[in-house]
């Protein structure tokens, strides 16, 4: 395929030198190896639109979680424990660069500070637009709202649905898999994790 060979030279030398060109490049060649013709009509803005849907997708890279976390309200005096569910989010499985996609639930018991609700679907973002395997994103989001909000526990449970598994390998269509990272009171309480449990298990068992 002397053409894809071209495009590897080319992409080789895009390399040495960045010229803000290597996305397209790549995505040329791999359509090159995948048998098309990347410069037919319906391919021929592929490159830039793969780009740019890859530079979002993986966005969470250049996002900071303690930044995120770093404004708290010390004012406000809650004591019970603070439940965001039903987040949605899309991330890409490293091993196949394939979607998976679900809902993550989170919980914290607060000590002396709260942060704003909103933080914490744009946290599982930052983890979620990354290259991921779903165990790491729950272990991460969890241990980022432990280190940066030190609260007196947290939960995370994640459910989610692997295109990996639906369209290539066991094509099973229904199979979801489900995570969960439990730490301080959510770990030595069972009270307490059975509490967090509860509240969202109509969502789990939906």
């Amino acid at each position: 395929m002397p053409q894809a060979d071209d495009e590897l030279k080319q992409l080789s030398q895009i390399l040495e030198v960045p010229t803000g060109k290597e996305w397209e490049c790549a995505i040329r060649l791999l359509l090159r190896l995948m048998g098309e013709d990347p410069n037919r009509e319906g391919l021929r803005r592929t490159p830039l639109r793969v780009k740019k849907s890859l530079q979002y997708l993986t966005s969470g890279y250049r996002q900071d979680p303690s930044k995120i976390l770093n404004r708290s309200f010390t004012h406000v005096k809650h004591d019970e424990m603070i439940i965001v569910k039903d987040i949605d989010f899309y991330s890409l499985c490293e091993h196949h660069v394939l979607p998976f996609f679900g809902k993550c639930h989170i919980a914290y018991v607060p000590d002396k500070k709260i942060i704003g609700l909103s933080k914490i679907p744009r946290l599982v973002d930052t983890f979620a637009h990354r290259l991921q395997v779903q165990e790491r994103m729950t272990t991460q989001i969890a241990e980022a709202i432990n280190a940066h909000v030190k609260p007196l526990g947290v939960g995370c449970v994640v459910e989610a649905s692997h295109l990996c598994m639906m369209m290539r390998g066991v094509q099973k269509q229904n199979a979801r898999a489900v995570t969960s990272s439990m730490l301080g009171a959510f770990r030595s309480s069972e009270k307490t994790r059975a509490e967090f449990l509860t509240l969202i298990r109509s969502d789990l068992a939906s």
